[in-house]
């Protein structure tokens, strides 16, 4: 069960985008011991893309997978604190499905499933964080699995109906059993596509701007001057689904949500509210894919008991914690400075013309064979 601790307190640590081969970066591993470490969180909560599974180094050897799962969570498991996890568009391509690899995460004793959806949904599933001094609930936690490619048309698959309604029942449940509604946070991979709903749209040109793609596609966008003064920073587009089925107005209409925070996207972190829940993103942690440089990081959210709707969140860097000094900065630089997806190779080459076009493409390539082999 988790509870507050006597000061009232509880502190959750999400770790986006590990993305790890077998080889796992010690850059990774370095980010995640020093901030739990320094943190000291009740509760971890990995929101997808542990691991890079399209990586050929898996070779579809559900041995090899679970051993690199084992390395990930192994800082997380030596100093037994309790930890959730759903998935992302890429854990279930190495050849392991996400059943499967639930398997290996719940042969630890301090992982916590939560209450599942269903057998096979094991992405998707509620928890709550208990009062300090009894056995009421004060505070929930919903992770929600985001799914993968759209199976037609490209993109990404929006969260289901059906995954929803579950959302919609639990919600309904909690407040028959506790006389309200729990206020909630909502942890998943991929962005709901409000989040093009707090992002500013402009020009081409404007210094800064990111291109968008799918329904978006020739939109360019930057981030507020606000939310850049609060420290938030916006490096790539949304990758949300073309298709909107109704998740965030679910979550929105009767107050308990706070806020919904995902990764996928490993070049964003912020936060801005929209109709009155936080729309947050937490950059990647993983070293061995692409990311924000020594910006890369976990994100932090501290709930007070006596307070449960004025939670207070932030990141914390490789920078701040670790240094400047990584121990794999070839591998580093090149990531940092490849397209993000091949989708975004294209508008590149139009750019930059045909000198640079044959460095962006040697880039692109780059990227796309060290991810299976490097």
């Amino acid at each position: 069960m988790l509870k507050f601790n006597s000061e009232h307190k509880f502190k959750i640590m999400q770790i986006a985008d590990t993305q790890e081969t077998p080889d796992v970066s010690p850059d990774t591993l370095s980010l995640i011991n020093s901030a739990l470490d320094r943190e000291k969180p009740d509760l971890v909560i990995f929101t997808g893309d542990q691991i890079k599974g399209y990586s050929r180094k898996f070779r579809k050897d559900p041995v090899i997978i679970e051993k690199t799962i084992d390395i990930l969570i192994e800082p997380v498991a030596k100093r037994n604190i309790p930890f959730m996890v759903t998935y992302g568009n890429h854990d279930a391509e190495s050849g392991v499905d996400n059943r499967g690899q639930y398997e290996f995460y719940k042969k630890y004793k301090n992982f916590l499933s939560g209450n599942l959806r269903s057998s096979s949904d094991v992405g998707t599933a509620d928890i709550q964080i208990y009062s300090s001094v009894g056995d009421k609930p004060v505070f929930g936690l919903y992770l929600i699995d985001s799914h993968g490619k759209a199976k037609e048309g490209g993109g990404y698959a929006p969260v289901e109906k059906k995954q929803i309604e579950w959302y919609v029942s639990r919600r309904e449940r909690l407040k028959a059993e506790n006389g309200d509604y729990l206020p909630s946070l909502v942890f998943q991979h991929i962005p709901v596509p409000e989040f093009f709903d707090v992002i500013k749209e402009v020009p081409r040109g404007t210094k800064g701007a990111v291109p968008a793609y799918g329904v978006h596609k020739n939109e360019y966008f930057v981030l507020s001057d606000e939310t850049v003064a609060d420290g938030g920073f916006m490096l790539e587009s949304p990758a949300s689904p073309d298709v909107n089925t109704g998740e965030f107005e679910a979550m929105s209409e009767k107050g308990d949500v706070l806020g919904i925070y995902v990764g996928h996207d490993h070049n964003n972190s912020f936060v801005v509210n929209f109709k009155g829940v936080d729309l947050g993103y937490t950059q990647g942690a993983g070293f061995n894919v692409y990311g924000p440089g020594e910006n890369r990081g976990v994100r932090i959210f501290e709930l007070d008991e006596t307070a449960p709707r004025e939670y207070k969140t932030y990141t914390a860097t490789f920078k701040e914690l670790c240094g400047t000094k990584i121990k794999t900065p070839v591998k580093e630089f090149i990531y940092r400075h490849s397209p993000t997806s091949v989708r975004a190779v294209k508008p590149i080459l139009v750019k930059a013309g045909i000198g640079f076009a044959v460095l962006a493409a040697g880039y692109a390539a780059y990227k796309f064979f060290t991810s299976f082999n490097l």
